[in-house]
């Protein structure tokens, strides 16, 4: 996390201090390369030091502060100048650099590096000093240890029989999320309200009004009402918004209903928003923090995140061209990746909620000692 927001710090000093255009692609490269560590180091960490009880809810307060931090910023952009902007953007990376100091490392990660005093510390400290640890650690010593008697992974280790289900869920969770067109709604969403006939300014301060309270929803029902039915209602509510959306643009392509048509399609954005953010915004990263065995997890992370932010270029990329051919047609697509994820869900995606991460990876990665 401390290299992540080097880079993130560096990648904002590169715009604020930029007098060409190559500064503000150089900003932004770094800004990138912190970024992407931090999307998926921070849901692992968490997930490595929370309790079984409240680790969906804590794990999904990391969405909750990115919605937070957005939001914010789409306020105070209105408002500052860019340069402004990213001195502000400056300050977190700044911050969580000097809290790095003051939080202790993960047990999962000490333990996998037989630091075995110093993980029961860290676990004792996250726990309360008049906590019992001795049975979390057992299970973290247990797992460790047949852990380690598989040889060391490699990236093509993670297409074995044994991470299938997996790398399966993590992969297919991270892409339907990306191609549900979440991206691209986010980047051009003044551009889909303009299109449509609706107030750009107020239909994205409506994103803003829906997203943070959405998002808390989403962290207080994590552990109570399970992954799996969140994420199926929210993956529901996108493919229902976007239909809403493809069918404005339809009914104004055919000349019909034209002053309801607007409306609509201010009703089917702020329905996805709403929807995304209280569960497809941050489970999916829940779940891929949850699912692979420590000694493959930086390599599936590293894979999952490299899918997911590849598809956020592809869908971000494209969406122009897509809307160009047909804007119906476009957010009718996006409706069929929601209506495909709530199937996805139901037949593939595992509930882990109440369970220890040993007990996840045990059912979900049954692996053999190297013999």
């Amino acid at each position: 996390m401390g290299f992540a927001e080097v880079f993130c710090t560096i990648g904002w000093l590169a715009i604020v201090l930029s007098k060409e255009a190559w500064w503000l692609d150089l900003g932004r490269l770094s800004l990138g390369y912190g970024i992407g560590l931090l999307s998926y180091v921070v849901p692992v960490y968490i997930a490595e030091i929370t309790p079984k009880n409240v680790r969906g809810g804590f794990t999904t307060v990391n969405q909750l502060m990115i919605c937070c931090g957005v939001s914010a910023m789409y306020v105070i952009g209105i408002l500052v100048t860019w340069r402004i902007l990213a001195v502000i953007g400056a300050i977190p990376s700044l911050l969580q650099i000097l809290g790095l100091f003051f939080i202790p490392e993960s047990p999962r990660w000490l333990a996998k590096n037989d630091r075995w005093l110093d993980c029961e510390a860290a676990l004792q400290r996250l726990r309360g000093r008049k906590a019992d640890i001795s049975k979390e650690a057992a299970e973290i010593r247990d797992s460790t240890e047949a852990l380690e008697q598989l040889s060391e992974a490699k990236l093509l280790d993670l297409f074995q029989r044994k991470y299938t289900h997996s790398l399966i869920t993590g992969v297919g969770l991270m892409v339907l999320q990306q191609f549900g067109g979440v991206s691209a709604i986010a980047s051009y969403a003044s551009a889909v309200f303009e299109s449509a006939g609706f107030s750009s300014r107020v239909g994205t301060l409506g994103m803003v009004a829906v997203q943070v309270p959405m998002t808390m929803l989403g962290v207080l029902l994590m552990d109570r009402s399970g992954r799996r039915p969140l994420l199926m209602i929210s993956a529901a509510g996108t493919c229902l918004g976007c239909f809403l959306g493809g069918l404005s643009f339809l009914l104004q392509d055919l000349h019909v209903w034209k002053d309801f048509t607007p409306i609509m399609a201010l009703s089917g954005v702020l329905v996805f928003s709403a929807s995304f953010s209280l569960g497809m915004g941050g489970i999916p990263w829940v779940i891929m923090s949850e699912i692979f065995p420590i000694n493959v997890k930086g390599l599936a992370g590293s894979l999952i995140t490299v899918v997911s932010w590849l598809g956020s270029w592809i869908i971000s990329y494209a969406f122009n061209f897509l809307m160009d051919w047909s804007s119906a047609g476009t957010f009718f697509m996006f409706a069929s990746v929601g209506g495909l994820t709530v199937l996805f869900v139901d037949k593939l995606v595992p509930e882990t909620k109440g369970q220890t991460l040993e007990e996840i990876q045990a059912s979900m990665n049954p692996f053999t000692p190297k013999k």
